[in-house]
């Protein structure tokens, strides 16, 4: 970015006890002329590493991500026409940076959708890690809101009005160590089987065949997976050899033993709800 050239993006990065990642992922959006941290009280040095880093701070008791991403959205006071929104473990690239203001300068889509590159002990996890796996992260302030979803969040906007990015987040997921992440997991498993339960929608077998649209295709996917048995084999077994996630060496491996334990969670909580309390007895 040209010295003196502005852009019309704001960011919005969620936080809770980041103080390992956000140096990184503030000084990586220098760029952007408005950022703001929306922090779920965090217990670190969260606020004040981004107080130093000059973004404005907001706080919000987290509930899911859509809910706290729109909060941020209605409450930021954001005055430029584009948002990204951001983890405060993931980084935005120097050829990111240029297609974000590339694409906002044009103005042909209201949302844009990009993809991750997730790492895991020190490498690029370019086949297990489900390369390239797109979310909408890009959008008009005034128009981009989000609904949960399991345990993510999905657009409220249809797919001729989502662009979608060349360039990929760097996505530091294992940054806080494996006992976190599967700590984390163990919370999003449970709000995929609370989806799981709750969702009424027939399968998307148009979707499983959709080529063109690969966040389509994934949910579909998803959808077929959660009605098979041997749910964790399975994902273990699409990971490591359909998806080629041996290509990975050591790490592919072990992040794919990591998913299909994270399936296995699933799958038991599922079965837990279906019993209900009955099922909790001892």
């Amino acid at each position: 970015m040209a010295v003196g050239q502005q852009s019309n993006i704001a960011a919005l990065v969620l936080t809770h006890n980041e103080e390992l990642n956000l140096h990184a992922c503030l000084r990586a959006i220098s760029w952007v002329d408005d950022v703001l941290v929306l922090d779920s009280f965090s217990s670190d040095a969260t606020v004040e590493i981004a107080k130093c880093e000059g973004a404005r701070v907001l706080q919000n008791r987290f509930h899911d991500f859509a809910s706290q991403r729109n909060f941020g959205i209605e409450n930021g006071q954001f005055k430029q026409e584009w948002l990204l929104h951001l983890d405060a473990d993931e980084i935005v690239t120097a050829d990111l940076r240029d297609e974000l203001l590339s694409v906002t300068s044009k103005g042909e889509k209201d949302a844009y959708q990009v993809a991750s590159k997730m790492m895991f002990e020190g490498r690029w996890l370019k086949h297990a890690g489900l390369y390239p796996c797109y979310q909408v992260r890009l959008g008009r302030t005034n128009i981009l809101r989000f609904h949960q979803a399991g345990h993510g969040q999905r657009e409220d906007l249809s797919r001729e009005r989502i662009g979608t990015l060349r360039n990929a987040l760097i996505h530091h997921s294992f940054s806080k160590g494996i006992a976190h992440w599967i700590e984390r997991h163990n919370r999003y498993s449970t709000d995929e089987a609370e989806h799981f339960l709750e969702s009424k929608q027939p399968i998307d077998w148009a979707g499983v065949l959709s080529m063109g649209d690969r966040s389509r295709r994934g949910r579909a996917l998803k959808q077929v997976l959660g009605h098979l048995p041997f749910r964790p084999a399975l994902r273990f077994l699409y990971m490591y050899l359909w998806r080629r996630g041996f290509l990975d060496g050591r790490a592919g491996l072990t992040y794919c033993c990591l998913l299909a334990i994270y399936e296995y969670f699933i799958v038991l909580k599922i079965r837990e709800q279906q019993r209900g309390s009955a099922g909790r007895q001892p």
